[in-house]
């Protein structure tokens, strides 16, 4: 368990880093530009003052060194502050380039 007392679910390490990301909300034609708190292979963290209720359903582009585009699924919502989000589709090669990201950003650390 981490010290918030949830129980961890992830199964990829994350790396604290800033990465832009737009995200399409279903519904809402205007992108939230947003940004990460962390990142890992299988979700990332986003900052954010309107957090999204647990189980909306996201379209992200991230700014990696070239954009990542996934589908997501927010899985915990902390009001003020923002969205843990899961990622549950990404094309093969956008996985890779996360994958190659995420190995390099945890190497620098």
């Amino acid at each position: 368990m981490s010290d918030n007392g949830r129980a961890e679910h992830r199964n990829s390490p994350r790396v604290k880093v800033k990465v832009p990301v737009e995200l399409h909300i279903p519904g809402n034609d205007v992108p939230l530009r947003c940004a990460t708190s962390d990142l890992s292979e299988s979700g990332c963290y986003i900052e954010s003052i309107y957090p999204h209720p647990i189980g909306t359903v996201l379209e992200m582009s991230l700014q990696l060194d070239d954009t990542v585009l996934a589908l997501g699924t927010v899985v915990t919502c902390d009001p003020q502050v923002g969205d843990g989000i899961k990622f549950t589709k990404m094309l093969p090669e956008d996985q890779e380039e996360l994958h190659n990201y995420v190995q390099a950003a945890q190497q620098a650390e």
